[in-house]
């Protein structure tokens, strides 16, 4: 199964990253490949908790992008 991922870089350093088809399916990584490969994981582990009927499919696809508001 395929799902869409949003990593988010961290100020400190580093990724979080999330499933939102997923609630609650989240993870991080000091480097980017290394929140995918532990995201990979967590979603492994999420959907093998789940019963086969329960395993939610990303049924649209999601937008992400920046938004201007004004100070």
């Amino acid at each position: 199964m395929k799902y869409t991922a949003v990593f988010t870089p961290e100020e400190t350093g580093g990724y979080s990253v999330v499933i939102p088809a997923l609630s609650g399916c989240i993870s991080q990584g000091d480097t980017f490949e290394e929140a995918l490969a532990n995201i990979k994981e967590a979603a492994e582990l999420y959907l093998e908790d789940l019963k086969e009927s329960e395993i939610p499919e990303e049924k649209t696809p999601i937008v992400v992008s920046p938004v201007s508001v004004r100070l």
